[in-house]
């Protein structure tokens, strides 16, 4: 039975969410490499979580913050640490902070400080400051609400949320490795259950799948089925208003492992699996994420004994020397400066390829005869980066850039029995197991409770095994370090975990280079606003019907303003409402999975927004209305407030 006496919790948590949303108009999307997909508006707004965990005993505490963004990049680490460094002082350090992102593909881009992740849109400094501000927004709440707390830890197995995209790569790894994932995927579904005198108040989930349900052809920001996993636990079952409640009693994160290779495109391509329509992907696949979740946190959890620690340095991944214990062929090499493989420009077949159409995953015979001409006068980079085919060499472009980071953090953490190795790439499942027995068997833990927290502080790329890196697919091509790149980290989290083990420091090492003051911000302020001719601001352009079957879309369409101009964060552009006797009471905002906000540009700088609410086939029969509010800037410059509201329409029951 559960325990029932609550004054001996050991731990101390925190819990807290903001919104991150960036710009939701004309800036590039990240993740998927294509220059046309660009914001057009909101389906599901962006969140921070962030959670506190402390033993007041030995006066510790770590702080792990799950950003529904597609990477953490050290632009955004850097400037949460200063931030909490103005607020708490030296509470929270580079050292004891884990940020990791849930790696949709369907968020605004522009707020990394190295140029190849802003390709597409310069510097935004409106989305960098919403996602700042969000971050530390979250952490402060978290810290507020620190108090007494019991944490449970329990696993389970997902084997119908991911499939691996790389197989071909896979099954090149040693028997071993493929005999501990007999379907090719890793079906590990992990849950940290957060208690408050005997109730669930928080619970942090872990599951290796990509942000990629929704495919490049969305260009309306989301969290994609891990945001939609979130919104269903937290909303939908626990009944959190996100628009009236900022401090809620029950916050849920769905944190990202080893997902290199894992796709949530269960067909085999994108956009299908299991449906063919990828908005309904994304809700399926986050509802089993959800859904295993639940089910393990449903029954008797026993209490997590253990503390809180930390570990953490900064290395050179260009140059490290890897000793024959952890390259597997008995010899000493080195890690190579970051270079591009050819496959890495094609992108992932499962999940979408890139705009570049003369890369192919595999071989690229112009590309691979110029590299193998390079290896011949060059061993050292034939060691480290062969059998590559070389269209990017980092360290020449970082001169003209600085265009990819080269000194990467590596961390581990531990709450209670749970340990956390914080890798800063997209780290496949055999990769991620062997880092996670390198981890564990310097601790002396269970292997299940040791997790790769890919996508962690900053990002570097992709960590491949040497041989899923011979195959030199996208995974193995987009392994910049080359193909002693794993190995190296293996070697460095083994110091980690051994210096965690002993009670033993570990020297920093020398800090990426902050690169705030070099980024120049693009050219991004949207024109006036002007309403359509005849029209003023706020005006109906197309009405609902007079009335509606529950479970039918409701679309309406009004004159609107750039919504970049305010990106109401902590807020909303519209609310749906329904009229509970003599007022009106929102049940909908732009946070809300049944709604989507959708901007287009008209003649002569003006905007039409389209508000379409996919009504529940429950809804209450009824009264409703749709409401739009933005903010339209003047000729002299001024932003003033508008807003619209629809005819009323009535819901009528299903027959």
């Amino acid at each position: 039975m559960p325990e029932t006496i609550y004054s001996n919790d050991r731990h101390l948590v925190g819990r807290g969410f903001a919104d991150i949303t960036g710009e939701p108009a004309e800036v590039g999307m990240l993740g998927y490499g294509k220059a046309d997909q660009k914001t057009t508006g909101i389906h599901l707004r962006l969140r921070a979580r962030a959670f506190v965990f402390a033993d007041p005993i030995v006066d510790r505490r770590v702080l792990l913050i799950v950003s529904e963004l597609p990477l953490v990049f050290s632009s955004i680490t850097q400037e949460v640490l200063r931030r909490l460094g103005e607020s708490f002082g030296d509470t929270y350090t580079e050292s004891n902070v884990m940020l990791t992102a849930t790696h949709t593909h369907c968020g605004p881009g522009g707020y990394s400080h190295h140029r190849l992740y802003n390709s597409s849109t310069g510097f935004r400094p409106k989305t960098f400051a919403a996602i700042v501000d969000g971050i530390v927004e979250a952490v402060e709440r978290a810290h507020e609400d620190l108090a007494p707390a019991t944490l449970r830890l329990i696993h389970g197995e997902l084997r119908e949320a991911s499939v691996n995209r790389a197989r071909a790569a896979f099954d090149r790894n040693p028997q071993e490795d493929r005999d501990y994932f007999p379907d090719a995927v890793d079906p590990q579904t992990t849950l940290l259950r957060i208690d408050r005198e005997g109730e669930p108040v928080g619970a942090i989930n872990w599951f290796a799948t990509h942000g990629t349900s929704l495919t490049n052809r969305n260009t309306l920001i989301s969290g994609d089925n891990k945001g939609y996993a979130a919104y269903h636990w937290e909303h939908v079952v626990e009944g959190v208003d996100y628009l009236a409640d900022p401090d809620p009693d029950f916050v849920a994160a769905f944190a990202q492992t080893n997902a290199g290779d894992m796709s949530p495109n269960l067909d085999g391509r994108p956009g299908h699996g299991p449906t063919g329509d990828e908005f309904d992907n994304a809700r399926i696949l986050g509802l089993r994420q959800y859904e295993a979740a639940a089910k393990l946190g449903a029954g008797y959890i026993p209490r997590m004994a253990g503390s809180v620690d930390y570990r953490f340095v900064h290395v050179d991944l260009s140059a490290v020397t890897v000793s024959a214990e952890f390259t597997g062929d008995g010899r000493e090499h080195r890690t190579g400066s970051p270079a591009g493989g050819a496959a890495a420009f094609a992108g992932a077949e499962y999940d979408g390829p890139t705009h570049w159409k003369t890369f192919h995953e595999g071989r690229n015979p112009g590309w691979d005869l110029l590299s193998r001409l390079a290896y011949r006068f060059a061993p050292a980079l034939r060691d480290a980066q062969a059998p590559k085919a070389i269209v990017a060499p980092g360290r020449l472009l970082n001169r003209f850039g600085p265009y990819v980071q080269e000194i990467v953090p590596v961390q581990l953490i531990q709450i209670g029995e749970l340990y956390l190795l914080g890798i800063p790439g997209e780290v496949t499942i055999t990769a991620g197991l062997r880092l996670r027995r390198t981890v564990a068997a310097a601790l002396g833990a269970e292997l299940a409770n040791v997790l790769v927290a890919g996508y962690s502080n900053a990002y570097m790329h992709y960590v491949t095994t040497p041989e899923e890196y011979d195959a030199q697919h996208y995974e193995g091509a987009s392994t910049l370090f080359g193909r002693w790149e794993l190995p190296a980290l293996q070697q460095i989290a083994a110091q980690l975990a051994t210096a965690m083990h002993d009670g033993d420091t570990v020297p920093s090492g020398t800090t990426a280079p902050d690169l705030a003051e070099r980024q120049r911000p693009a050219e991004i302020a949207p024109p006036p606003d002007f309403p359509p001719a005849g029209k003023q601001f706020g005006d109906v352009l197309t009405e609902p019907e007079p009335a509606y079957r529950a479970g039918e879309p409701v679309n309406v369409e009004f004159a609107g303003a750039h919504p970049n101009h305010d990106l109401h964060r902590g807020s909303t552009y519209l609310m749906v409402q329904r009229r509970d006797e003599k007022r009106w009471r929102t049940i909908a905002g732009d946070g809300d999975w049944a709604t989507t906000f959708s901007w287009s540009r008209g003649p002569a700088s003006s905007s039409r927004i389209t508000i379409v609410w996919h009504s529940p086939a429950d809804a209450t029969p009824g009264s409703y209305r749709i409401r739009y509010f933005g903010d339209a800037v003047q000729l002299s410059g001024d932003r003033v407030p508008i807003s619209g509201t629809s005819p009323e329409f009535q819901i009528h029951g299903e027959d």
